[in-house]
């Protein structure tokens, strides 16, 4: 059997911090841009949540179909409530992954690897767009940041 829980538990250490983010950020930083190209940290938030499932998804059919998706929000709470249905979505999805879905040779634009390659790389992009948006807290003001990954207990 594959590694599922190994996975699974990397990456809910990381979504978890997310969470724990959005309850530092107030409704008047929602369409903050560090620079004029940037996505807003809203949309930096969806994004993250958005892409997560659709490559558990893609992994689990065996096919990867991108489509760019419209979460509208107007709060922080909208950000929070679309993040969750992704979480709640991608962890569903996440715990019917088998060996055989780990296994499969996936194309991704051109890049072919197994199922387990396209997992490291989805805790990967959101792990660095994690970063982006400590970055973004950090530019609005917000001091005191949730260490960026859930620790394990303490013995």
């Amino acid at each position: 059997m594959y590694k599922e829980n190994e996975y699974f538990e990397h990456w809910m250490r990381h979504r978890k911090v997310l969470h724990d983010l959005f309850d530092l950020i107030g409704n008047e930083h929602i369409h903050y841009k560090p620079w004029s190209g940037a996505l807003s940290l809203g949309a930096l938030a969806i994004h993250i949540a958005a892409s997560s499932d659709r490559f558990v998804q893609g992994i689990k059919k065996g096919e990867f179909t991108f489509s760019h998706s419209s979460n509208d929000f107007e709060t922080i709470e909208d950000i929070k409530n679309i993040v969750s249905e992704y979480t709640e979505k991608t962890r569903s999805t996440f715990k019917k992954l088998s060996d055989s879905d780990l296994e499969q040779q996936l194309d991704f634009n051109g890049f072919i690897a197994s199922g387990k390659i396209w997992l490291s790389t989805m805790i990967d992009h959101e792990i660095h767009h994690k970063g982006q948006l400590f970055t973004y807290a950090r530019l609005i003001g917000i001091d005191k940041l949730p260490f960026f990954i859930i620790q394990p207990p303490k013995q």
